[in-house]
């Protein structure tokens, strides 16, 4: 596991340190559990498509489901770096990422052609 920085970049942010890692914990907006550790993600600015946030079930019965592109990531290399997450069925070649407590989401995307990279979107996750 990474070490959680300690000193901020000038204009990136409360969240984002100087190295470009999570400062603070990464957390399930509904239920508040812990996703991940400080220091264990990279800050990325990547356009990808998430459905509405819903529970594990309603994502996979939707066959056009609503959603919204979002461009502020944490990026995950490794998927044991997680500390709480699930994954959905695929979805063509890829797989959402939802909280493994109470199944809401997507909070992320992970695309099955690049074993190294899971995607959390800061705007459906909180922070401490």
């Amino acid at each position: 596991m990474a070490a959680p920085c300690a000193e901020m970049e000038p204009g990136a942010g409360e969240l984002v340190c100087a190295r470009g890692r999570n400062r603070k914990a990464v957390l399930c907006q509904r239920c508040g559990s812990r996703v991940l550790l400080p220091g264990a993600a990279t800050f990325a600015r990547r356009e990808l498509f998430l459905p509405s946030m819903k529970k594990k079930t309603a994502l996979l019965a939707s066959s056009s489901p609503d959603g919204d592109v979002l461009q502020d990531h944490w990026l995950v290399d490794d998927m044991f770096s997680f500390e709480n997450i699930g994954f959905t069925k695929d979805v063509g070649n890829v797989k959402f990422l939802i909280c493994a407590d109470c199944e809401i989401g997507p909070i992320g995307w992970h695309c099955l052609d690049d074993k190294k990279s899971f995607y959390i979107a800061l705007d459906r996750v909180s922070h401490e």
